[in-house]
C-alpha cells in the first residue's frame, strides 16, 4: 500500500496566508462532551469506591484482570530485575540519559531554587523558604507506544528537587509490561509503580485510595481522558500542564541535508495523527527538496500511516520572504519543539520569544532532546509556550514567604498597615497593628 503525505504549502507572500496558515494551526483543545462525562463518572466512582473501582475500569479498558490492587503494584525487585535484564547498549543508554537529565536539573535547583533572605536597615528579615513537595504522582502513557524517557523526564527532576516519594502509574494493555518502562523507574528512583492508566489512574492519585497514596501533584502527558481528568481534579491536586498534540516546527536557511529535515519532520508526525510538523524557509528551491524527501523516505518508516495523515492533515511547507520573518511566524505559533536549523543558529536565537525548547543548529534533532541531552522534554504545546514553561525543578518546590518583623520595623509597618486596614473597614487588622505600636 502506497502512504502519500502531501503537506500544505504555503508562502507568506499569497494575500490569503493569512486565512490558510490560521486554519492549519487551528485544533481545539476542548474535549468531547461524551468524554468529559465518562470521566466525571470516572472521577466519582474512584473517590466513592477506591480500589474496587480502579480494578473493575483497569479490567474493562485495559483488559487487565486482577483480584486486588497489590496485582498491579510493581515491586523494586520487580523494577530491579527489569534493568538487569535489558540489553547492555539499552542498560548503559538508559543510565547515560538518567545521568544527563540528573546534572541538568541539579544545575537548574542550584540556579534558582535556594531559599534566600536579606534584612532591612531596622532587623526585618525577608525573604522566602524553597520547600519540595511531599508526594508526586506521575503519568507514563503506555497505550500505542511505551515511553521509558518520560519516566526519566518526569522523575528525575521530582527527585533533584527533594520530592519525598514518587508514584508512579503506567498502563499495561492486556498486562503486557515493557522492561524499558520498568528499568526506568527503577533508574529514576520512582518509589512506588502501578499498572494503572487512564482517568481512574489520575483518579486514584488525586483523592487516593486505601493501595494507592494521595498525592500533591500529578504530571505526565496522557490521552484525552487523562488531559479531562487532569484539569477536573486540578485544585485537589496540583498539574503541571494540559498536553495537547506534539508539534515540531522546522526554520531551515537551506543549508541543512534535505532529508535529515525531513526526518525531523517525521520525528513529531510519528506520535499520532494530530501532530503538528511546520518548515519555515526563504528558500523555496530547498522547500521542493525537503518535499522530495518526504515522498522518498515516507515508506521506509514503519509508522508510515501516522505520519501520513499528520503531514496531510496538519503539516505544512511554508515559503517566507526572509528568515527574520520565518522567525517573526514562529513567535506566532508559540511551538513546542523548534529548531533552527541554520548554519548561523546563534544569529536568529535572539529574535525567537516562544518556543518550548530551541534546539539550535543542523546536528542538533529534536530527537536528541526528547532521550538525551539533558533539557526536560514535557514542554508546553498549542501556543502556551507564550507563557509557559518546560516542566523543571521549579514544578515539584513550593515556597513559602519568610517575615519576621523587629520591634522598630512594627513602628513603621505599622502605621502604614493601620491606615490601609482602615481605609478597607477590616478594623481587627488595624487593631493587631497599632497594638505593636510603642
Amino acid at each position: 500500500m502506497n502512504f502519500i503525505a502531501t503537506p500544505a504549502r504555503l508562502s507568506t507572500a499569497s494575500s490569503t496566508f493569512d486565512a490558510e496558515f490560521k486554519a492549519r494551526l487551528h485544533w481545539s483543545a476542548e474535549t468531547d462532551a461524551g468524554i468529559e462525562q465518562r470521566v466525571a463518572d470516572i472521577l466519582a466512582d474512584v473517590r466513592l469506591r477506591g480500589d474496587a473501582a480502579v480494578l473493575d475500569y483497569t479490567a474493562r479498558f485495559d483488559g487487565l484482570q486482577a483480584n486486588a490492587m497489590t496485582e498491579l503494584e510493581l515491586t523494586q525487585a520487580e523494577l530491579k530485575r527489569a534493568f538487569e535484564a535489558l540489553p547492555d547498549v539499552q542498560r548503559q543508554a538508559l543510565e547515560a540519559a538518567a545521568r544527563r537529565v540528573r546534572s541538568y536539573h541539579e544545575a537548574q535547583r542550584k540556579a534558582n531554587g535556594e531559599s534566600w533572605s536579606y534584612r532591612d536597615a531596622d532587623g526585618t528579615l525577608l525573604g522566602q523558604k524553597v520547600t519540595p513537595l511531599d508526594r508526586v504522582g506521575i503519568y507514563v502513557p503506555g497505550g500505542k507506544a511505551a515511553y521509558p524517557s518520560s519516566v526519566l523526564m518526569n522523575a528525575i527532576p521530582a527527585h533533584v528537587a527533594g520530592v519525598g516519594e514518587i508514584i508512579m502509574v503506567v498502563p499495561t494493555p492486556k498486562g503486557e509490561k515493557n522492561l524499558l518502562v520498568l528499568a526506568a523507574a527503577y533508574v529514576a528512583g520512582v518509589t512506588r509503580a502501578f499498572t494503572l492508566g487512564g482517568a481512574q489512574a489520575v483518579a486514584a492519585l488525586a483523592y487516593g485510595t486505601v493501595t494507592v497514596p494521595k498525592v500533591d501533584k500529578i504530571t505526565g502527558p496522557g490521552n484525552a481522558y487523562v488531559a479531562s481528568a487532569k484539569k477536573r481534579v486540578f485544585g485537589v491536586v496540583g498539574i503541571d500542564m494540559i498536553a495537547g498534540p506534539s508539534e515540531i516546527l522546522v526554520l531551515a536557511d537551506g543549508s541543512t541535508p534535505p532529508d535529515w529535515v525531513a526526518m525531523d519532520l517525521f520525528s513529531q508526525a510519528e506520535h499520532d495523527e494530530l501532530a503538528q510538523s511546520i518548515l519555515l524557509c526563504p528558500d523555496a528551491a530547498y522547500i521542493d527538496q525537503v518535499q522530495a524527501a518526504i515522498h522518498r523516505l515516507l515508506p521506509e518508516m514503519p509508522r508510515r500511516e501516522i505520519i501520513a495523515k499528520s503531514l496531510t492533515g496538519r503539516g505544512a511547507l511554508i515559503h517566507t520572504r526572509s528568515m527574520e520573518e520565518a522567525c517573526a511566524i514562529s513567535n506566532q505559533i508559540a511551538p513546542e519543539h523548534l529548531e533552527v536549523s541554520s548554519r548561523e543558529p546563534h544569529r536568529w536565537e535572539p529574535l525567537i520569544k516562544h518556543a518550548g525548547a530551541i534546539f539550535l543548529g543542523a546536528y542538533t534533532s529534536e530527537s536528541l532532546g526528547d532521550y538525551c541531552a539533558g533539557p526536560n522534554h514535557v514542554l508546553p504545546t498549542s501556543g502556551t509556550a507564550r507563557f509557559s514553561s518546560p516542566l523543571g525543578v521549579y514544578d515539584f518546590q513550593k515556597r513559602s514567604s519568610l517575615i519576621e518583623v523587629s520591634e522598630a520595623g512594627a513602628q513603621v509597618l505599622g502605621k502604614i498597615a493601620s491606615t490601609l486596614a482602615h481605609g478597607e473597614g477590616l478594623q481587627a487588622h488595624a487593631r493587631a497593628a497599632e497594638m505593636r505600636l510603642r
